[in-house]
């Protein structure tokens, strides 16, 4: 279900608008701000985006029997009643293919040490990417040796946006190292997470 907030709806203290200037029923004077109508080119979010800190997973599926996967940083849960994750894949993704062809899909979160595994998935030869690669499969779906966490999920439900695919997964297995050291991706390279 989706639930739509009204515009008018104010969720904390509500601020004062200075006399004059623009306030919730009253527009901006042209020319002052950007302009709705035109979104912002894509190497301008892609400069945005690299502010934001994420950590680093492979997501993993099977095609024709083998081993497939493909390295994402979009990833999230969404809801915890009932428990859902989402992965964000290109349309083109040949692990989008085997996850919708499958019905099913491995999250594996990796650890700061594997960033050389990171990068293999993230730009190697699709049919290489499992080659010399430690893994064992649950349910048939590839986990990755040395993980720091793993989710095996099916999936629920699939949205075409834009230039990706939303798919969205109900995980039925998953565990997680009492030891995290996550890999952590910002500002286009890998950092090291310091405890606080």
């Amino acid at each position: 279900m989706t639930t739509v907030v009204p515009r008018h709806a104010v969720t904390g203290p509500e601020r004062a608008t200075p006399a004059g200037g623009a306030g919730p029923d009253r527009a901006a004077p042209r020319g002052s701000g950007p302009d709705r109508a035109t979104p912002v080119g894509g190497p301008e979010l892609r400069e945005f985006m690299r502010s934001w800190a994420t950590g680093v997973a492979v997501v993993t599926s099977r095609a024709a029997g083998h081993p497939v996967g493909c390295t994402v940083n979009a990833f999230t849960s969404v809801s915890l009643h009932p428990p859902l994750l989402l992965v964000s894949l290109a349309r083109t993704s040949r692990t989008l293919a085997a996850i919708t062809a499958e019905g099913g899909f491995a999250v594996n979160l990796l650890g700061r040490r594997q960033r050389a595994l990171a990068d293999r998935f993230a730009t190697g030869a699709v049919e290489d990417r499992f080659a010399g690669v430690a893994h064992r499969a649950l349910d048939g779906m590839p986990l990755l040796d040395g993980a720091m966490a793993a989710a095996v999920c099916a999936v629920t439900q699939v949205i075409a946006v834009a230039d990706h695919v939303l798919v969205l997964g109900s995980p039925y297995w998953c565990e997680a190292a009492d030891d995290a050291d996550p890999a952590v991706f910002l500002g286009g390279r890998y950092r090291t997470v310091s405890p606080a």
